[in-house]
C-alpha cells in the first residue's frame, strides 16, 4: 500500500515537471506586424489618385488639341472650295467638343451654309445655336443681322405650302425691280426743269464719290452677302453693293467669277 502511493506521487511529480518545462504561448504580435501591407496599400491608392487626375488631364489636353485639328483641317477645306468636306470636319468638331467652344464651330458652319451654299435653313440653325451657346460673343450682332436676312430668304423661298425653287424666286424679285424701273421711267418725263438741274448735281456728287470706290473681282462661291461681311464686317451693306452695281448684276443670287464689282 505504501509503494503503490510511493508511486504515485512520484508519477504526479514528473507531470508537473513536464508541465513547468513546457513552453509559454507567443506574446501577442502588433496590428503592424500581423499586417504588414496596410501602409503599403495606402501609399498605392494615393499613387492611383495622382494617376487618375494627371490621366484627366492629359485626356482633356488630347480632346482639345484634337478639336483644335479639325477646326484647322475645317478651315483649309473651305478656302480650298471643299464645302461639304469642310462641313463634315465642322460637324465632328462639334461631336469632339464642349459647349463653350461649340458656338464657334456653329457659327463657322452657318457661314458656309449662308455665303457658299445659299442654304439659307440650314444657316439659320447653326446661326440660333451660336446666339443660344454664347448670346454675348464676339459675333453676336452679326449673328442677329444674319438671322433676320436669313428668315426674310426662307420666306421667300416658301409659296404657301409649296416649294418653290430659289430661281423662281430670284425671277419673281427681279420682275419686281423691272416694274419699279418702268414706273420711274415713265415719271421722269413729267419732271421740270428743276429736277434734271437736281439730277445733275446728285450725278456729279456722285461721280465725286465714285472717286473713293473699292474694286473686288468676283471668286468662287462669292454672295452679296459674303461680299459685304468680307468688306464691312456686316452682312447688312449687300444692298448697297447691290445698288452700286446695278448694270452689271442681273441676278442678285447668282454672281459671275471674274466679275468686277464696285465696293462703295
Amino acid at each position: 500500500m505504501f509503494q503503490r502511493r510511493k508511486r504515485i506521487e512520484v508519477r504526479a511529480a514528473s507531470q508537473v515537471s513536464k508541465l513547468a518545462k513546457m513552453s509559454c504561448p507567443d506574446k501577442i504580435r502588433p496590428a503592424s506586424s500581423i499586417f504588414p501591407s496596410l501602409g503599403i496599400t495606402s501609399v498605392a491608392c494615393v499613387c492611383l489618385s495622382i494617376l487618375f487626375v494627371f490621366g484627366l488631364t492629359a485626356c482633356d489636353r488630347m480632346g482639345a488639341s484634337r478639336h483644335a485639328q479639325l477646326v484647322q483641317d475645317a478651315d483649309t477645306k473651305s478656302a480650298q472650295g471643299d464645302f461639304a468636306r469642310a462641313i463634315n470636319l465642322y460637324e465632328a468638331a462639334l461631336d469632339d467638343s464642349e459647349s463653350t467652344r461649340n458656338a464657334e464651330v456653329h457659327y463657322k458652319l452657318a457661314l458656309l451654309y449662308d455665303d457658299k451654299l445659299n442654304d439659307a435653313v440650314s444657316a439659320l440653325h447653326h446661326f440660333r445655336r451660336y446666339l443660344a451657346l454664347s448670346p454675348t460673343g464676339a459675333h453676336a450682332a452679326d449673328v442677329t443681322n444674319s438671322i433676320k436676312h436669313d428668315e426674310i430668304a426662307a420666306l421667300t423661298a416658301l409659296s404657301g405650302d409649296s416649294v418653290i425653287t430659289r430661281a423662281e424666286a430670284a425671277r419673281l424679285r427681279n420682275e419686281n425691280l423691272n416694274l419699279h424701273k418702268e414706273l420711274e421711267t415713265r415719271a421722269a418725263p413729267a419732271r421740270g426743269v428743276t429736277d434734271k438741274s437736281q439730277e445733275s448735281n446728285t450725278t456729279s456728287k456722285k461721280t465725286t464719290s465714285k472717286q473713293g470706290d473699292r474694286a473686288y473681282v468676283v471668286q468662287s462661291g462669292d454672295t452679296l452677302f459674303s461680299i459685304s461681311r468680307k468688306f464691312y464686317k456686316s452682312p447688312t451693306h449687300w444692298k448697297d453693293i447691290l445698288n452700286a452695281n446695278r448694270k452689271n448684276i442681273h441676278d442678285p443670287k447668282k454672281l459671275t467669277v471674274g466679275q468686277t464689282l464696285v465696293i462703295p
